[in-house]
């Protein structure tokens, strides 16, 4: 376990876990109530730009005929797959950076 606590009185790594186990609810969470972690911030950014994306790629799947439903199938294993693999290494304090999400979260957490 990670030995530093967020400000929200939990251990970084599970606060970070509970950014994604609740997907984007649990970022936008974290991102109101952290104020000092930016492992913690970084994760809720991250989830929150990753469900929300997939999200309305999975809504517009919907629009295109026939292959729509591969995609959507395609895109459900995809977010159930990185749901599975950001909560692990969350809660090993781990800061896995998604390519293009996670450079936009750390850029935005830089604005912070």
């Amino acid at each position: 376990m990670s030995p530093f606590k967020s400000s929200t009185g939990l251990y970084e790594n599970v606060a970070a876990f509970f950014c994604y186990l609740f997907a984007f609810v649990g970022g936008v969470v974290f991102l109101a109530v952290e104020k000092r972690s930016r492992f913690v911030l970084f994760h809720a950014l991250q989830s929150v730009m990753l469900f929300a994306g997939l999200m309305i790629a999975h809504a517009a799947a919907g629009f295109l005929p026939l292959i729509g439903i591969v995609v959507g199938l395609l895109l459900s294993a995809l977010g159930i797959a990185l749901w599975l693999l950001l909560m692990l290494t969350s809660l090993q304090g781990k800061w896995l950076k998604l390519p293009w999400i996670g450079e936009l979260a750390e850029k935005q957490l830089n604005r912070m």
